[in-house]
């Protein structure tokens, strides 16, 4: 799941622009960031590396919606391993003014299943 999950993402990072407005299917990248982090403590002592990606696109397959995918792959940030993760990928659906309905699923090293997180949420 972990590696269909990276492959989707880096599919949706390379597609180009494309706007119709009347159409029926469209994409709009909102933000695509990958960030390469050296990670310290406050006294100093190296806390390991992170790799980040964060991706939000506006899709719309007969009606508009947003997919958020947002993940962290650290490099002995932990001590007694070598790596962890944290993957977060959700989809949000405007539903009134600046409200949306939210599901997100998250993975990572740090729980033993996926969690599956169903919401509200209000931009401001």
């Amino acid at each position: 799941m972990f590696r269909v999950t990276l492959i989707s993402v880096f599919c949706i990072l390379a597609v180009s622009s494309i706007r119709a407005e009347d159409s029926v299917f469209a994409f709009q990248p909102i933000v695509n960031e990958l960030s390469l982090y050296e990670n310290f403590l406050d006294n100093g002592d190296n806390a390991g590396q992170t790799l980040q990606i964060v991706s939000i696109n506006s899709l719309k397959v007969y009606t508009e919606f947003s997919f958020e995918f947002t993940a962290d792959f650290n490099r002995k940030m932990v001590p007694g391993t070598n790596s962890d993760y944290y993957i977060e990928m959700g989809i949000v659906k405007p539903v009134w003014k600046k409200v949306s309905a939210n599901y997100q699923r998250i993975y990572g090293t740090f729980i033993d299943k996926p969690i599956n997180q169903v919401g509200v949420r209000y931009s401001f």
